[in-house]
């Protein structure tokens, strides 16, 4: 039988992640000596935590660098500046923001990514039982070949897919079967912690059910704990116990799921509600938020608040200086002075 996918433990009441001023930029580079003439502020200061087992969601529109500090965490993107607490072996929190490839390797056994195209992030030229592999290979050399198939055909009936699926290859599944792949491969290393960045924007609604679903079940038997990215607020509110908003690499609110969708503070989040498309027109919640402007470039962020040449209730003070991510209300955080 297959070793049982469970975290490594975490301390009572401790942290599994502790994020502090998460900075990435990325140098633009011109002129015929391609010196640096610029950067990109993709993430600009971003702080939380999470507890073992919770799920918080990450929102925002294309570009606010939700995506960004998922990779961060991984090191598939260095981070610029700041660190990013996580437990090693022996529970002891680490920060890995700069750790190199070798050092890293422990880690990525305990943090996993699902990717959110199920189209290209799976390699059309391996099976799906050498996919599933392949993370086995690299973090569990010693493993024998019949202990390493049966794990798959485990992880693949775990997903919902059949044991047979092992020698197929990626053309022949459907995108939400492919997703379903991407879960097990993630899942091979026993992690403690999942990053999944948007796994369900590239499927059909009645496959994201079914895919959402499934990682609640694996999240209550195996006690992960998931960093969700998104932008679709229904599918954030029904699987996060918290949730952040960021805009242009700032975080700008948090709080738990029912409090930012039921009393949102800042007026981003609650132009971000009032867009999200509502089963029945009629009893939308509360007037509609229509924001003026289009978003700024990252490459030259407004001063002070960057949302404050699209936010109605902006004054003179929201262009000194960015504002702190303060608790307005007990648990309830918000980037805006004026609320």
């Amino acid at each position: 039988m297959p070793e049982k996918i469970a975290p490594k433990p975490v301390q009572p009441g401790k942290n599994i992640l502790e994020v502090k001023d998460l900075k990435v930029y990325f140098p633009i580079h011109g002129g015929i000596f391609l010196r640096k003439v610029g950067e990109v502020k993709a993430v600009d200061g971003v702080s939380f935590s999470m507890k073992p087992g919770e799920t918080m969601g990450l929102v925002g529109e294309s570009g606010c660098g939700k995506t960004t500090v998922g990779k961060a965490l991984i090191n598939l993107v260095q981070p610029t500046g700041g660190s990013v607490m996580f437990p090693d072996l022996d529970g002891n929190m680490t920060d890995i923001a700069n750790l190199g490839r070798p050092a890293m390797r422990p880690f990525r056994s305990r943090m996993q990514m699902i990717f959110q195209d199920p189209y290209s992030s799976l390699n059309p030229r391996m099976s799906v039982e050498a996919i599933i592999e392949e993370p086995l290979n690299i973090h569990k050399p010693d493993m024998k070949r019949r202990e390493k198939a049966d794990k798959v055909a485990w992880l693949l009936e775990k997903v919902g897919l059949r044991a047979a699926h092992a020698s197929r290859y990626p053309h022949e599944f459907s995108g939400g079967q492919r997703q379903r792949i991407g879960l097990a491969r993630a899942l091979a290393t026993n992690p403690a912690f999942i990053i999944a960045d948007e796994p369900v924007s590239a499927l059909d609604v009645s496959i994201q059910a079914q895919i959402i679903n499934l990682l609640q079940d694996l999240q209550e038997e195996f006690k992960l704990t998931y960093l969700f990215v998104a932008h679709d607020l229904a599918v954030v509110e029904h699987i996060s116990d918290r949730i952040t908003v960021m805009y242009l690499g700032n975080m700008v609110e948090s709080g738990t799921s029912r409090d930012v969708n039921k009393k949102p503070l800042h007026p981003y989040t609650k132009a971000l509600l009032s867009a999200a498309p509502h089963p029945d027109p009629y009893k939308r919640r509360g007037e509609r938020v229509i924001l003026k402007g289009d978003v700024p470039s990252p490459l030259a962020k407004p001063s002070g608040c960057g949302f404050r040449t699209r936010c109605p209730i902006a004054g003179p003070e929201c262009a000194d200086q960015v504002p702190e991510l303060l608790e307005k209300e007990p648990g309830h955080f918000a980037a805006c002075p004026c609320v």
